[in-house]
C-alpha cells in the first residue's frame, strides 16, 4: 500500500463467520502481510472456543458493548477474566490463550491481527448455523491456531 486508506463502518466488504456477520475493514492483502482489521458484529452465541495463535498478536477495540475476556491459561476455569466496555482496548500476544464473549446480547469489535493471514481462515470457514470448530482443527491449524478449551456458556 503506497497511500493512506481510510474506510468508514460499512465500506468494507462482509462475509459471514458460523453465523457472525464480520466486515473487512482492511485487509492482508492491502497491507502487504502487515496487518488485518475487521469489524465483528458479535453475540453471546458466538464465542469462540479458548485458543492461543502462534503466528500473530491479536488486539480488540470494544466499539459497542461490554465484552468478557478470558486470558493466560489453557482452561476456561483458570483464566484471569476483564471486562471491557465500549472505548477499551485489550491486546493478546501470540501464544497466550485467549477468548471472549459479550456480557451484552451483542457488541461490536475491532480485531486487529498483526501479521494478517489469519483472514484467511474467516473467510474459509464462511456461513453456518452453529459454530463447528472441532470440525475445522486442520485449518486452524494451518493458521497457527490451537483450540484449548471450549467456548464460555452462551
Amino acid at each position: 500500500m503506497s497511500v493512506a486508506l481510510v474506510r468508514n463502518p460499512g465500506d468494507g466488504p462482509v462475509y459471514r463467520y458460523y453465523q457472525e456477520k464480520i466486515e473487512q475493514v482492511v485487509s492482508t492483502a492491502e497491507t502487504d502481510g502487515v496487518v488485518t482489521v475487521s469489524r465483528l458484529t458479535m453475540s453471546r452465541a458466538g464465542a469462540p472456543p479458548l485458543h492461543s495463535h502462534s503466528r500473530e498478536d491479536e488486539s480488540w477495540i470494544v466499539l459497542s458493548g461490554r465484552v468478557r475476556f478470558w486470558v493466560g491459561s489453557t482452561s476456561l476455569d483458570t483464566c484471569d477474566t476483564y471486562d471491557a466496555e465500549a472505548g477499551a482496548y485489550v491486546y493478546g500476544p501470540r501464544l497466550v490463550p485467549h477468548t471472549l464473549q459479550p456480557i451484552t446480547s451483542t457488541a461490536e469489535i475491532l480485531v486487529i491481527n498483526n501479521p494478517g493471514a489469519v483472514e484467511g481462515y474467516f473467510r474459509a470457514v464462511g456461513a453456518a448455523e452453529a459454530r463447528h470448530d472441532a470440525d475445522n482443527l486442520d485449518l486452524l491449524a494451518e493458521y497457527g491456531v490451537a483450540i484449548l478449551d471450549g467456548p464460555p456458556a452462551a
